[in-house]
């Protein structure tokens, strides 16, 4: 596989450059502040670590929003995250508001991707409550390698004002995380959405993050072919494809809800 990890000098221009665009966004937006959810996972912890630098302790606020599904291990590290860094924090259950929304259509009981949905949507509207309330912006926490197959949640997730770490790579991201002092057990955790129980992003996806990179990075982002790709990372046709199938199938989750072309 592709080894995408930079070097020390291009880890400091990167952590200032997402510094500097965190503090630049909230500021031309006239808010005080940011929001953002806290998984226990790398990517949000790696986010807020950076949005601290931007912002300072006092202008964070931190959500662990847990369900039935997840882990307590997953919540006691979002938890200490928020610990760490000092910043505020709210614990919300949100199994209840699924709950009370599947009562209102309880058809879509059992069926696993639906439920797994909303309970990311419910997420994204409290993060909004909360923003709103304060008047402070929702940071994302999603990666340029699951951004680019889809791997989020339309309205949930992907709900969010800015994408601070959108243009990392997954192994990138575990990278600037260490780099910037994030303790080794969490920037080397299992990563999970936590949507339905046992739930893991690597066994959902089919692939590891690592191979998933070195994909993007030579085919989609990159200008290799598809058989150039397969012989640089010995890695089959079939994989290749899939990926690319991937970012096809979820361009729509990337842009704007379109319009027709006007009628002149």
């Amino acid at each position: 596989m592709l080894d995408l990890r930079f070097s020390e000098e291009e880890l400091e221009v990167h952590r200032e450059h997402i510094v500097s665009f965190i503090g630049e966004t909230v500021d031309a937006a006239g808010a005080e502040g940011a929001v953002l959810g806290l998984s226990g996972g790398i990517d949000s912890t790696l986010t807020a670590y950076l949005a601290v630098e931007a912002l300072g302790t006092d202008n964070v606020h931190g959500l662990v929003l847990p369900a039935t599904v997840s882990s307590e291990g997953n919540m006691s590290d979002a938890e200490r995250v928020a610990q760490d860094l000092e910043i505020s924090y709210d614990v919300i259950e949100i199994e209840p508001i699924v709950d009370s929304i599947l009562s209102t259509y309880p058809e879509a009981e059992g069926d696993r991707e639906a439920v797994g949905n909303a309970r990311a949507r419910v997420r994204g509207v409290l993060n909004y409550l909360v923003a709103n309330h304060e008047n402070r912006l929702v940071l994302g926490t999603g990666n340029r390698s699951e951004a680019a197959v889809g791997y989020f949640t339309k309205y949930g997730d992907g709900a969010v004002d800015c994408h601070p770490i959108g243009n990392l790579y997954k192994q990138q991201v575990r990278q600037l995380a260490r780099h910037v002092g994030v303790p080794e057990e969490l920037a080397a955790k299992t990563a999970t959405a936590e949507l339905w129980a046992d739930q893991t992003d690597e066994e959902e996806l089919g692939l590891e993050y690592d191979t998933l990179d070195s994909i993007l990075a030579t085919h989609v982002d990159g200008p290799l072919s598809v058989a150039a790709t397969c012989r640089v990372l010995s890695v089959d046709k079939e994989t290749v494809l899939k990926v690319a199938a991937l970012y096809e199938t979820s361009e729509h989750k990337r842009n704007a809800p379109p319009a027709p072309e006007p009628l002149s």
